[in-house]
């Protein structure tokens, strides 16, 4: 291996170190070397074999470099370029891996129509594949058929790609009816600090599943004699929590309420899905859900999940930190009504179209246009709360946002315990942002972005607002290992480009 490719993985790996916020010690740890072996791995002074590389990578859940094909992707980023013309958003990822997981109720043939080609939705269909479900892209690839075996071989399961998404965890809501023992892999995804998956737990325990972790597995035993006798309350109004519950309760035989529920997008979706498969659910968009479930699904089934409000989002904070005009079409505005609310208040310049349905038939749409406006920080600070509150994962976006607005603004994101710390990599590319602690970070606008090569944050929506905020630097960036954009995002970068940015991918090991 040539002694400049060593350079170059050596500084990926200590900039991936640095994202992950370890020490040289502790990377050495992880790996069962010394603290010298990393110091000389990352100055590219020692040889090092492709299995290391790959410890590596999955020590600090980054992809340093990918075994069988080209590389790591990276971005190249030439900036100050006003977007134009009209963009559709996309389904939502966070909708299709629910169906995915939803599709494991089913005994008979499940279509998803125009389900989003992302990494996450790669990972599950991995997963899928490797316990006997059969997927295919159909209709020039742009929809999803899924048939399942009689039996599903759990034995057989790719612990890798399980262990790349935190949705994984909602296997445990439909596996529950099929077999009395199995195990799953931990649950990843993001590295968003410390997120229990106890509530999962206690909602499931109702359903007669206990679950003991050992050596990076969740153990399942099913007892067939518990059920649910009176609601259950959730510990945490959370997305995915919600969603195992649904899942457990649509093959449950008998009626479940289940109340502090999330009402948040990719659970309607999820509930409208439910409802195709012939499981009642009362209560849909409300925090008291009952599901009148049935033993056995074994249907054909069509159903197309809606928008993603979280990348129209994405959208409408690239078209205003570039100060362009921008039309974004099919944008599922009940879930963005609050963001809305707020940049109008800092004087967002905008109008709408009427309200339309989506293809599920209940989601409602508008298109929106964004124009160049002198936005003035909130008065108030940006938080998240539980639908219909302002989306947990639009709070990043608020801190390019602000970064072009006169004045200070507050973020609080009090769910993740490392997000705000992310968001400082704004710093980098001309920001002004403080951060108060874990949780909460000060914004001081106007800003003038500047141009930099950086290594992408380890989460996905501030990875993607280091992106916008590159698009509107003056110069050329570079965002290396966007791999973790790709979870979420389909094909950003060209899409961006179709409306006037200037993207590059590449490739440099």
């Amino acid at each position: 291996m040539a002694d400049d490719y060593l350079v170059r993985i050596g500084k990926l790996i200590r900039d991936a170190r640095h994202h992950r916020g370890w020490t040289q010690s502790q990377l050495a740890d992880a790996l069962g070397t010394s603290q010298s072996a990393v110091n000389r791995i990352e100055r590219g002074n020692q040889n090092i074999s492709l299995e290391m590389i790959a410890r590596i990578g999955e020590a600090l859940d980054s992809e340093i470099v990918s075994l069988g094909y080209a590389g790591p992707m990276h971005l190249r980023v030439v900036g100050r370029r006003r977007l134009s013309g009209a963009i559709d958003v996309k389904t939502s990822k966070n909708a299709c891996v629910a169906l995915l997981c939803g599709s494991l109720l089913n005994k008979g043939r499940t279509v998803l129509r125009r389900v989003a080609r992302i990494e996450e939705v790669y990972r599950l269909l991995e997963v899928l594949h490797s316990i006997g479900v059969r997927t295919r892209w159909i209709n020039d690839g742009t929809d999803l058929e899924i048939i399942p075996p009689a039996r599903l071989d759990m034995d057989a399961i790719d612990a890798e790609a399980a262990r790349r998404t935190r949705s994984i965890i909602m296997f445990l809501g439909p596996l529950l009816h099929r077999m009395d023992r199995f195990r799953l892999p931990y649950a990843g995804g993001c590295d968003l600090g410390t997120r229990t998956v106890e509530p999962h737990m206690i909602a499931l325990r109702r359903f007669g599943l206990d679950i003991t972790a050992t050596e990076g597995l969740y153990h399942a035993a099913v007892e067939r004699s518990v059920a649910p006798d009176r609601p259950i309350v959730l510990t945490e109004r959370g997305d995915t929590v919600t969603e195992n519950a649904l899942l457990a309760a649509a093959r449950h035989d008998g009626v479940t309420v289940i109340r502090n529920a999330s009402s948040n997008y990719m659970v309607q979706d999820l509930c409208f899905f439910l409802e195709a498969l012939g499981v009642r659910v009362d209560g849909i968009g409300t925090t008291t859900l009952t599901v009148h479930g049935v033993p056995e699904i074994d249907v054909d089934v069509d159903y197309s999940p809606s928008e993603d409000p979280v990348e129209a989002m994405s959208l409408l904070a690239a078209a205003v930190v570039t100060e362009s005009q921008l039309t974004i079409r099919r944008v599922p505005i009940e879930f963005l009504e609050i963001e809305l609310a707020v940049l109008e208040e800092m004087g967002l310049d905008h109008d709408r179209t009427p309200e339309y349905t989506a293809d599920n038939g209940r989601t409602r749409l508008v298109d929106l246009t964004v124009r160049p406006s002198k936005l003035e920080a909130p008065i108030d600070k940006i938080h998240p709360m539980p639908f219909p509150g302002l989306n947990i994962d639009n709070v990043p976006f608020f801190a390019a946002i602000a970064a072009v607005a006169q004045g200070q603004t507050l973020i609080h994101d009090w769910v993740y315990d490392n997000r705000a710390i992310y968001l400082t990599d704004l710093n980098r590319l001309g920001g002004r942002l403080q951060l108060l602690d874990p949780h909460r970070v000060l914004v001081e606008g106007p800003t003038r972005w500047r141009a930099a090569e950086m290594m992408c944050p380890p989460a996905l929506r501030p990875a993607v607002v280091v992106l916008l905020a590159m698009m509107a630097a003056e110069g050329t960036s570079v965002l290396r290992n966007v791999y973790v954009i790709n979870r979420g995002y389909e094909e950003l970068a060209e899409r961006l480009n179709s409306v006037g940015a200037q993207i590059e991918i590449f490739r440099d090991i």
